[in-house]
């Protein structure tokens, strides 16, 4: 069986895409064949060694994807050979075939293609928690996106929009503009400096914006916390990019609200995972939600998968398909 693993902490040249013995099921375990498998930034943290450093090297790489069930273990009463499934985490999604808990696993829809389950899966649930969980949107709402034309920024715009809410969406290139107009940004900043809450604050007649969505890392800190309105929400999120080192919370402003958002919390069980995975498929099946797939690789390929996520020149979701 092929899988790509690291073999040391450090950049794409410690992956390696190797072969090994074919997982077998344990008790309430599925063996799956693996269709296609989700590129994240959590990948990238865990190549960097922000992550499963408790794992020794050579470890494997990826926790999302869609494929097939090719088995099943003792007391699984979910699913059937055959049957089609997606998850959000399962370490070692970066191979050929996966033994993953019945529990972490839910049915793709016919409608549904392969590529479109795996690829909304992280950053779906992802931006489905920060809009209804961590700050739920309310209709008139004005919230500040990051990175708008990324996998997450791309439905997080467009689950604002389902909820009756404004965007203003941050890109890093004119190019990516169009991207984020495309599913529903109101306005798009284009900024690579940081300097953009004095536009915000502009767009919001010096209000300032109810909700800051920001995974782009110390950079946009401030400038985040200075496009928020009185009592606004400061949603932070990727720690792939950085923190913004420590704070004094009798310096924030203007009664602003702070918080880390972990989208586990969206999902911390098992009936969670299955009604919000179910709800992002019945608002891709009724054209209420698009996924953009910005690229597809080989498995052998991931290597240039990372390197093209971290350029962040890239738009909508990475894929490897084995």
């Amino acid at each position: 069986m092929k899988s790509i693993v690291m073999t040391a902490v450090g950049g794409s040249n410690v992956l390696q895409h190797v072969d090994g013995p074919d997982p077998v099921p344990g008790e309430g375990e599925v063996l799956v064949q693996v269709h296609v498998a989700g590129v994240n930034f959590m990948d990238i943290g865990v190549r960097q060694g922000m992550a499963w450093t408790d794992m020794p090297n050579p470890k494997p790489l990826g926790v999302e994807g869609a494929g097939h069930v090719l088995a099943i273990g003792a007391g699984v009463k979910s699913f059937q050979v055959g049957d089609r499934v997606a998850w959000v985490y399962a370490p070692g999604s970066y191979a050929e075939r996966i033994a993953i808990p019945e529990r972490a696993l839910v049915p793709i829809p016919a409608a549904i293609d392969d590529r479109t389950a795996a690829a909304v899966m992280m950053q779906g649930l992802t931006a489905s928690h920060f809009a209804t969980d961590f700050y739920p949107v309310q209709q008139g709402d004005i919230a500040l996106v990051h990175a708008a034309a990324g996998g997450v920024g791309l439905l997080l715009t467009q689950i604002i929009k389902l909820r009756g809410g404004q965007v203003i969406g941050r890109v890093s290139s004119e190019d990516k503009s169009s991207i984020a107009k495309s599913v529903g940004a109101d306005h798009v900043i284009v900024d690579t400096e940081g300097k953009f809450a004095d536009t915000a604050m502009r767009i919001t007649g010096g209000e300032g914006v109810h909700v800051v969505y920001d995974g782009s890392g110390p950079k946009t800190f401030q400038g985040s916390l200075d496009s928020l309105m009185r009592a606004g929400t400061f949603c932070w999120f990727g720690p792939v990019l950085g923190g913004p080192g420590p704070l004094d919370i009798m310096s924030l402003p203007r009664s602003i609200k702070i918080g880390y958002a972990t989208f586990f919390d969206h999902i911390h069980t098992p009936e969670l995972l299955i009604a919000r995975s179910s709800r992002l498929f019945e608002w891709i099946e009724h054209g209420k939600l698009r996924v953009n797939i910005g690229g597809v690789y080989s498995l052998a390929d991931a290597r240039r998968a990372h390197e093209d996520m971290e350029s962040r020149k890239t738009t909508g979701k990475l894929l490897l398909v084995p």
